[in-house]
């Protein structure tokens, strides 16, 4: 795709013949499996694109915070899962009541602590709200072992709370080699927890995991029952190296502007830099990582180093060098961080200009 004459980079494009094709066929592998599709939001944050995913057949929302389940409900969302441990004192129980007036909301819990804190905050709204709680899968971020879920569920429906869930993220999943592991550790925690609960009274109907990297892996019998996939919409240089997507599947790249050139000596790398820096691509870059980032048009470079407005690529001796003013196509290595660094992304169709999307819940970080 050739980027439109009428953008200014550094700038998100999305395609939005390629993000449709990714929502329906993650849509259609995750129907097959006899699975319920739950997408995380907190990728993409744009409302328009949350209306594609349930046109598709989602079932409801995943969020990470109140700010995102508040703006897609003012949006319409009818079901959402704020998939987080959410600490809950009276501020937070307003705002849960408020949101429950408008949709399904079901939050995240994995401690006694947090759940009779919910309570005694949410006071008579306490049965309005779902609770689902975290297992820890072997990702060892949030999240109670299998074996102790009983004692968090006996407090909260001590308290009032409805318990109807238990859910995990597979996140050492992202890495080389580690998809069919992360599933299958998946599987025996998710498996475990609902065996205790349910032995314990507890009925358990939402069994949630699933990552892009192993959400079409999953299957029926998983023990999930649904899956929580976000950045699938648009792909990113993560899961390009991950093998989880294919360049054809990208639907989101920073356009971007030569401002340097470098031919390089014995002493200097053969280089160009764009102005694409960290403030648009954002930071990260994970230790299996190649760079900070992918060129989509150019896959042999590879960005070495960032600052704010500028990104540093290496340029093979074998490849022609860009040129001052050529406008080259920047995949970034985490979309969900870039996607949070702007206000609003342009959208294409066969390579022309047909909508501006607001980023609606970017920075709703509370």
């Amino acid at each position: 795709m050739t980027i439109p004459a009428e953008i200014d980079t550094p700038e998100i494009i999305i395609d939005r013949d390629v993000l449709q094709r990714n929502i329906d066929r993650m849509a259609a592998a995750v129907r097959a499996k006899g699975l319920h599709l739950r997408p995380h939001v907190k990728t993409h944050k744009v409302p328009e694109i949350a209306e594609m995913q349930l046109a598709a057949g989602a079932v409801g929302l995943t969020v990470a915070t109140l700010g995102e389940a508040e703006v897609f409900a003012e949006h319409g969302a009818k079901d959402i899962f704020i998939a987080y441990p959410l600490w809950v004192g009276p501020r937070q129980a307003e705002r849960l009541r408020r949101l429950a007036a408008k949709a399904r909301i079901a939050v995240g819990l994995d401690s006694r602590e947090a759940a009779e804190t919910m309570a005694a905050s949410l006071g008579g709204a306490v049965g309005e709200i779902e609770v689902v709680l975290e297992i820890d899968s072997g990702h060892h971020r949030s999240g109670i072992a299998p074996d102790a879920v009983v004692g968090v569920a006996q407090a909260a429906a001590r308290g009032g709370l409805r318990v109807t869930g238990i859910f995990t993220f597979p996140g050492h999943s992202y890495a080389p080699g580690m998809p069919l592991k992360a599933m299958d550790e998946e599987r025996l925690a998710l498996g475990e927890a609902a065996g205790l609960l349910t032995a314990a009274g507890f009925p358990i109907a939402q069994r949630s995991g699933g990552s892009t990297p192993t959400a079409t892996l999953t299957a029926g019998d998983s023990g999930a029952t649904e899956v929580r996939p976000g950045v699938y919409v648009f792909g990113d240089a993560q899961q390009l190296e991950l093998e989880r997507c294919a360049a054809e599947d990208i639907a989101l790249t920073i356009a971007a502007t030569v401002v340097s050139r470098h031919e390089g000596t014995d002493l200097m790398p053969r280089r160009v830099i764009l102005d694409s820096g960290s403030k648009i691509l954002g930071g990260d870059r994970p230790g299996w990582t190649t760079g900070f980032g992918r060129l989509l048009d150019h896959p042999e470079a590879r960005i070495t180093a960032l600052s704010e407005h500028h990104a540093t690529v290496v340029w093979p001796e074998e490849a022609t060098l860009p040129a001052l003013g050529d406008r080259l196509r920047v995949v970034p290595n985490h979309v969900c961080i870039a996607m949070n660094l702007v206000d609003d992304v342009t959208v294409v169709s066969g390579g022309k200009i047909v909508d501006r999307w607001h980023v609606a819940a970017r920075g709703r970080n509370k």
